[in-house]
């Protein structure tokens, strides 16, 4: 008992800053939403413009999935909580599921734990234990934002319910992909297919006409049918768990009559000779490492920025009142109507994801550290810093290819459908992305030489709390020199306005003196384990 207690405790300490991070976004997320609506459309006039104006619109379903009730602060929040903090659920689901499982093996301590008097089933259950109490932490700082911003208390505990509720499903995905793969990063990938499946099915069911039936075949769906605050459905919840439940069972079969360490799919060198590529330097050894990763961050991106331009005209129709310009300027898109300033203002989302592969990058820099592998490294001919930096380059170089592959297809998108943007201009919105990518980027390369395991915690929080304060911190009347403070706020909405060419400037500066910095502490402090 005492030994299955210590593996759950370690468990959670595992997902600790992760779970962290992730409740104090749904915290704040959850009570931006709601004060936000209640503060921008006080009247029902107001509300029944928003909803006759966005209600029907393809590019907000994208997003946020299809609303059910736009008059009403719950319904709204339902609608904006739920359709967007459902994904971000899912992906905290998949993440700590292949941390626990997956890494744990990697690092060679889960051998070490079935080695004494811990039987496979008792451990697995231990990690699962630990999963369910940081999903809990989850629903509750969903439900403490929602009373914070003044929503009825039952409504709101079923609302978080529901935000939360791909997280058993997704969960499970992590722990199956954990079992089937022989590395920790195929499991991600596997998983994380698994979860860009779900999210397209979605996305065709709510922007296609006659194939909303396909909501019940995700369970990104299953969160739209739920409905709370606009005609709850409480039967469907048990849809997520029940499919969560059989999802972690088969894997806790296969863990418990497979080899540790190695995975169902176990890979096979057929090559006549040693592939050699990419092996000249730990710079080269990193892009053979990363390239699976960053070839799925390219095809996820891509996807959805040629979804992007598709839709980038479905503002054009719209019958805006002039009642709401004011508003639609205070969420800096007063010029969605048109499809420059629709694609200027959903690409402020690309920034974000950009900003997130950044973090990525500082998490798996601070990954080589935890397990130990920098310590064999660097007692080779290995300078600290060369090490450092050309994991930087190497990220920084992943960030640009990604706002290239996002200004081509969003151009191509949107030129499929007549209009008038060039290529040109959408290559320039891709490169205002990232100014401040690199700034996240740079910031997380300091907290990994200042405080290296809080530093994916420092990097995440950091980019989600900065994009949470962009969204909503001016629908919440805040004053300009805190509005300020994110660099999102500091970018042009390009291409529908001119790229800022000082504020570019001065976070590039920022971002340089940051990373000199980060290399010159990280050649003076020791070594930090997990």
């Amino acid at each position: 008992m005492a030994a299955t207690s210590a593996i759950a405790r370690r468990a959670f300490v595992d997902v600790r800053v992760r779970t962290g991070v992730f409740a104090l976004l749904f915290t704040l997320v959850a009570l931006a939403v709601a004060a936000g609506y209640r503060h921008s459309y006080p009247t029902l006039a107001e509300r029944s413009a928003f909803a006759r104006s966005f209600g029907a619109n393809k590019t907000l379903q994208l997003f946020y999935g299809v609303p059910h009730d736009l008059l009403t602060v719950g319904g709204y929040t339902a609608w904006r909580l739920a359709g967007f903090g459902s994904l971000f659920a899912a992906v905290w689901g998949l993440l700590a599921a292949v941390r626990v499982l997956r890494a744990e093996e990697d690092a060679g301590r889960r051998e070490l734990v079935l080695a004494g008097a811990v039987t496979r089933r008792a451990a697995y259950i231990a990690v699962l234990a630990a999963l369910a109490l940081a999903g809990v932490i989850l629903w509750l700082a969903t439900l403490v934002g929602l009373v914070l911003a003044h929503l009825p208390v039952g409504g709101s505990a079923f609302l978080a319910l529901v935000t939360v509720s791909p997280i058993p499903v997704f969960a499970g995905v992590g722990a199956l992909a954990s079992q089937l793969a022989s590395t920790r990063r195929l499991a991600l990938e596997l998983a994380s297919g698994a979860l860009v499946v779900a999210f397209l099915v979605r996305v065709v069911a709510d922007t296609s006409t006659g194939l909303d039936w396909l909501r019940w075949a995700t369970p990104l769906g299953w969160v739209e049918q739920l409905r709370p605050f606009t005609g709850p459905r409480p039967a469907v919840i048990l849809l997520p768990f029940f499919a969560g439940l059989l999802l972690l069972l088969a894997a806790g079969l296969v863990a418990s009559d497979r080899d540790v360490g190695l995975g169902l799919l176990r890979g096979r060198d057929s090559a006549a000779t040693p592939r050699l590529r990419l092996l000249s330097s730990t710079t080269a050894h990193a892009i053979r490492s990363e390239l699976g990763s960053l070839t799925a961050w390219l095809a996820g991106i891509g996807v959805f920025a040629l979804i992007v331009g598709l839709l980038s005209t479905s503002f054009t129709s719209a019958n805006i009142p002039a009642s709401l310009q004011e508003q639609l300027r205070k969420l800096g898109g007063a010029s969605i109507i048109t499809p420059s300033g629709a694609i200027g203002f959903y690409f402020l989302f690309f920034v974000l994801v950009i900003s997130l592969f950044g973090c990525a990058q500082i998490a798996a820099i601070r990954r080589e550290e935890a397990d130990q592998r920098l310590e064999t490294l660097f007692a080779l001919p290995v300078g600290r810093r060369s090490w450092l930096a050309g994991r930087l380059v190497l990220a920084a170089v992943g960030a640009a290819l990604l706002a290239l592959a996002v200004g081509v297809l969003a151009w191509a998108g949107a030129t499929s459908q007549g209009a008038d943007v060039s290529l040109a201009d959408l290559l320039e919105a891709g490169g205002n992305c990232l100014p401040a990518a690199f700034l996240f980027l740079s910031v997380g390369a300091l907290a990994f030489a200042l405080l290296p395991r809080a530093s994916s915690g420092i990097a995440y929080g950091l980019v989600s709390a900065s994009f949470v304060w962009e969204l909503f911190g001016s629908l919440l009347g805040a004053p300009s020199w805190l509005l300020d403070l994110t660099p999102f706020r500091h970018l042009g909405l390009v291409p529908a306005q001119p790229f800022r060419v000082v504020a570019a400037t001065s976070m590039l500066a920022i971002s340089t003196a940051a990373a000199l910095v980060s290399l010159w502490l990280f050649s003076r402090r020791d070594l930090a384990g997990a």
